[in-house]
This record gives C-alpha cells, sequence and structure tokens, in this order.
C-alpha cells in the first residue's frame, strides 16, 4: 500500500500529465504543499526523475499487462503435459452461480 507521501506526489503527477505539463519537483511540490500535506523531501525529486522519460499515458493503460502472452499450447521446460480434470470444477461454479 503506498504511504501518503507516496500518493501525494502521485496525484500532482497524474493531474501534470493531464494538463500536458512536464512533471518536475517543483510542480509537484506546488500542490502538496498548498493542501497542507507533509511530504517526505526526497519523493518530489525522486518520482519527477523517475516520470522524466516515462510515457506516463502508456504506463496508465498498461497497468496490470504483465507482457507477452506465453505461446499457446507452451508447457513448463521438463514437465507434465497440462492436466485437463480442471474443466468440471469449473462447470459446477458456473451451474452453482446461475442458481
Amino acid at each position: 500500500m503506498a504511504s501518503v507521501s507516496e500518493l501525494a506526489c502521485i496525484y500532482p503527477a497524474l493531474i501534470l500529465h493531464n494538463g500536458e505539463v512536464t512533471v518536475t519537483e517543483d510542480k509537484i511540490n506546488a500542490p502538496t504543499k498548498a493542501a497542507g500535506v507533509n511530504v517526505e523531501p526526497f519523493w518530489p525529486g525522486l518520482f519527477a526523475k523517475a516520470l522524466a522519460n516515462v510515457n506516463i499515458g502508456s504506463l496508465i493503460c498498461n497497468v496490470g499487462a504483465g507482457g507477452p502472452a506465453p505461446v499457446a499450447g507452451a508447457g513448463p521446460a521438463g514437465g507434465p503435459a497440462p492436466s485437463t480434470t480442471a474443466a468440471p470444477a469449473e462447470e459446477k461454479v458456473e451451474a452453482k452461480r446461475r442458481i
């Protein structure tokens, strides 16, 4: 879970991105000070540097996207073939949900 200091830097960074303004340490500090939020001094600079060369829009849109999908039919190397015995259990769960 994010700390108050982290959140106090994330929200201004998102606002700056939405306004198509470059994210800098001073621009992160301004709204946090205006809101009266005490932020540990290293956070705004850390966020500004971390987001300097990042496409924030792409970062937002790809949250939770783990990477390329595995190749179909590829199992663990050297391991047994994937089991198909889980299918009946899934059908039972779906049947219970319909009731």
